[in-house]
């Protein structure tokens, strides 16, 4: 509204001149009112014409100060921390919690004006976020730890709620894919934005749902969908750039849209990371939680903190034996993990030994699950796979999060597995952890789509090699895997399926063969992948068709072709 003030100032003047000239042709002696009506619109008429609406002085100083705040960044300037706080003080930003929603509501414009307008007014709301991010990081001292305590017991208290709902529940009625930006239309129906800005376009003016016809075209972000369909995918393990064709895609954020905005991180990132290293317990968990939240969804925020040197002090706040700081600090640094040289810092800095001493002893689920999230980004380094195979308890501390932890701390804990799996030699170790019967409790027991699908892309891999092969037979699970492969909704849990089957076939030789043959339903589950599947899906069924069409060829013939595995080590449960 600041930075609009003049803009908004003409506008009531322009409004107030219509008035006042609408009241002068309006007939008033020809309309049938009482008398005290036509006194007080007589007395709004000559009011109109003696206003004068002028810009208050008071907003155009605030303006200035603004603008050569703004201005003192682009050119390289840190501002007066004095002019900083009169502004917000001016605005009625008086805490940090009210600093972090007036940015929460300038992402929400950046986000709409990328998505829906030209972008026009982008630059300049990116150079507001980055004054304030700035103010919230450096001027507001404490954070609002009543506010945030709130919003965890808020957050624990859905938990019970999560539980009740279903992923089919956020699906649009037109894609029937997740809703990442749902939107309410006029008649009252929601739709992810995507789908109903192409079922617009298209010229179909009814709504897809009901029939009715939409009395207008304007979409109105449906903003407490979106937080329950986000919470409900953080809480249960499930990404969203996984559900849907479309992502929040913040490959946008790699260069800033504004020089303000990339100074003012450069300074903040100096101020932060000076305070990590040299600050009291309380102003290092602040600025923990700053990193935090800073380099959770801008590539370009990660850079900055990483190049102020902010790695080596969130390493050492991980021994720290404050929750909130070692949570914090955890979150923090897998952030900045995603980042390549966030990576080769981590590793340099030797961070791999607090980072798993987080995962087996961190002092809340939320550090231990972070630093399982971060251990599978840096197993995309190849050479970082073979470092934390060999590190001693790395693959164990994993297995044993994957066993107690939440749904999303199991999740994470499997995708780090499956990264370490990348490299062939990490498979005996997975092995020997014991990964394979907490696997297949998993499959037994779960019905999380998504976990469902991780798990079976750690036994896919699993089932390449011989040793692999013979553990998952001995665990009894065929019945599980070939039972989830003719149910499941899920494409992908269906390739892994037809993906494992097939490495226990080639692994395991004719008695595997034998027992899948005698599953009369396994074929069209094989044959609707080669239609319905993807290309690698499709191929690998096709194999899979053809091992078994050759087994039945040769019994039929009455040879049988020698078994890999020797019957007496086989525990196949067939039901």
């Amino acid at each position: 509204m600041l930075t609009k003030c003049e803009f908004l100032a003409t506008q009531f003047w322009i409004l107030i001149r219509a008035i006042s000239t609408a009241l002068d042709v309006l007939p008033l002696s020809l309309v049938e009112v009482e008398d005290e009506v036509k006194e007080v619109v007589e007395l709004l008429r000559r009011q109109s014409r003696k206003a004068r609406f002028e810009l208050d002085r008071t907003d155009g100083n605030a303006k200035k100060i603004l603008l050569s705040i703004l201005d003192q960044f682009e050119k390289r300037v840190e501002p007066d921390s004095g002019d900083v706080k009169r502004i917000l003080d001016y605005v009625g930003i008086r805490s940090w919690s009210e600093c972090n929603d007036e940015i929460k509501f300038l992402e929400e414009e950046i986000a709409f004006e990328c998505s829906d307008c030209e972008g026009r007014e982008v630059p300049f709301l990116s150079s507001l976020v980055g004054f304030l991010s700035y103010s919230r990081g450096v001027i507001f001292e404490t954070l609002d730890t009543r506010n945030l305590d709130e919003t965890r017991v808020d957050f624990r208290s859905t938990m019970e709620m999560f539980t009740c709902l279903n992923i089919e529940d956020f699906r649009c009625p037109i894609s029937l894919e997740v809703m990442l930006d749902p939107v309410i239309v006029s008649t009252g129906q929601t739709y992810d934005r995507a789908s109903i800005q192409k079922w617009l376009k298209g010229g179909n003016l009814l709504c897809p749902k009901t029939g009715e016809k939409l009395m207008n075209t304007d979409l109105v972000p449906n903003l407490v969908l979106r937080n329950l369909i986000r919470n409900f995918c953080a809480y249960n393990g499930v990404s969203l750039g996984r559900l849907g064709k479309q992502s929040n895609d913040i490959t946008r954020t790699v260069v800033p849209d504004s020089q303000v905005a990339s100074e003012s991180m450069k300074f903040l990132s100096m101020f932060l990371t000076t305070r990590l290293a040299f600050g009291t317990g309380e102003q290092r968990n602040k600025a923990a939680y700053e990193t935090r939240l800073l380099a959770k969804s801008n590539i370009f925020n990660r850079s900055c903190l990483i190049n102020a040197g902010a790695v080596p002090p969130l390493l050492n706040l991980l021994c720290s034996t404050g929750s909130c700081t070692q949570e914090n600090a955890m979150a923090a640094l897998l952030k900045l993990s995603k980042y390549g040289s966030g990576k080769r810092l981590i590793v340099e800095c030797r961070g791999l030994t607090p980072i798993l001493d987080v995962l087996k002893h961190g002092l809340t689920w939320e550090a231990r699950q972070s630093a399982a999230a971060t251990i599978f980004y840096l197993s995309s380094v190849k050479e970082y796979r073979k470092l934390i195979g060999e590190t001693p308890d790395a693959i164990q501390g994993l297995v044993d999060l994957m066993k107690e932890g939440t749904p999303c701390g199991k999740k994470n804990a499997l995708v780090a597995i499956f990264g370490l799996l990348l490299l062939p030699k990490n498979h005996h170790r997975v092995l020997e952890a014991g990964t394979v019967p907490l696997l297949i409790d998993i499959l037994a027991s779960s019905e999380k789509v998504e976990l469902l699908s991780d798990t079976l892309a750690v036994i896919s891999l699993l089932a390449e090699n011989t040793e692999g092969t013979f553990a998952i037979l001995s665990s009894k699970s065929l019945h599980l895997i070939t039972g989830i492969l003719q149910s499941s909704t899920s494409q992908t849990a269906k390739e892994y399926c037809v993906s494992t089957l097939l490495a226990l076939c080639i692994n395991g030789g004719a008695e595997v063969v034998a027992l899948l043959a005698k599953n009369q339903t396994l074929m069209a589950s094989l044959f609707s992948l080669l239609t319905e599947g993807t290309v690698n899906a499709g191929k690998k069924s096709r194999a899979l068709i053809k091992i078994l069409h050759s087994f039945h060829e040769t019994y039929s013939s009455g040879w049988i072709i020698s078994s890999a595995v020797p019957c007496h080590e086989l525990a196949i449960h067939e039901r």
